[in-house]
């Protein structure tokens, strides 16, 4: 598991990312708003635990970016412990809210209830237009049709239907797909692209793969 940790307090920002490492995970470091959108560029992340009071782009800002654009779930850190700021936390998005000063060992417990729930959201069967994906029998049945796509294909249609009308990165697919990035690989992803859309339309799907350049995929259903 990656998290990504977003604070301009180096102090905090190690101490997080401390206690997280000796848990066992993989931690990317940011100091602002702008910098984490740099990072998840190119490196995909399974959770943030972002500080709301940041120079630039505020925690609330990022956060909405992060849940809404990346799909990617939110802890939020901060030194206040109103009502109204917890309010504005939930409504950007975010999963949890901790209060500063916390105990790390708090931290860590909000962090595995996240990653849980969250994990517990994939769904088995995923429908989106008209199609449906069921990742456990591996067929895509579009207008009551089962089509066979090829393993990687399929692997890649399914990662783009999991995170439908969001945008999902190009290093995410190759290291969910192939493991490590290689040369040659972004060659065959455009490929294995090509060959998803010309299924898709061939069978009629009510769904279209709509490039982000210079960042990645999004999967949409269309009228």
């Amino acid at each position: 598991m990656r998290i990504l940790v977003v604070d301009d307090d180096r102090d905090i920002l190690q101490l997080v990312t401390i206690h997280l490492m000796r848990e066992g995970y993989e931690v990317l470091q940011a100091q602002n708003g702008l910098q984490a959108l740099e990072l998840l560029e190119e490196s995909e992340v399974n959770l943030a635990i972002v500080d709301v009071m940041m120079p630039g782009m505020d925690g609330f800002s990022l956060t909405k970016i992060l849940t809404k654009e990346l799909d990617v779930p939110v802890i939020l850190l901060t030194a206040k412990g109103q009502l109204s700021d917890k309010e504005q936390g939930f409504n950007s998005g975010s999963e949890d809210y901790l209060v500063k000063p916390f105990e790390p060992k708090e931290l860590l417990f909000r962090v595995a209830v996240v990653l849980r729930r969250y994990g517990r959201s994939m769904e088995d069967v995923l429908k989106i237009g008209n199609v449906k994906i069921n990742r456990n029998d591996y067929e895509v049945i579009i207008n009551d049709k089962t089509i066979l796509f090829p393993l990687k294909e399929f692997e890649l249609l399914v990662m783009l239907a999991t995170r439908a009308n969001k945008v999902t990165t190009r290093s995410f697919l190759i290291e969910q797909t192939w493991g490590e990035f290689q040369q040659g690989h972004e060659m065959t992803l455009n490929t294995h692209m090509n060959r998803i859309r010309d299924r898709l339309k061939r069978y009629q799907a009510t769904v279209e793969i709509h490039t982000i350049r210079g960042i990645g995929y999004k999967l949409e259903a269309v009228e």
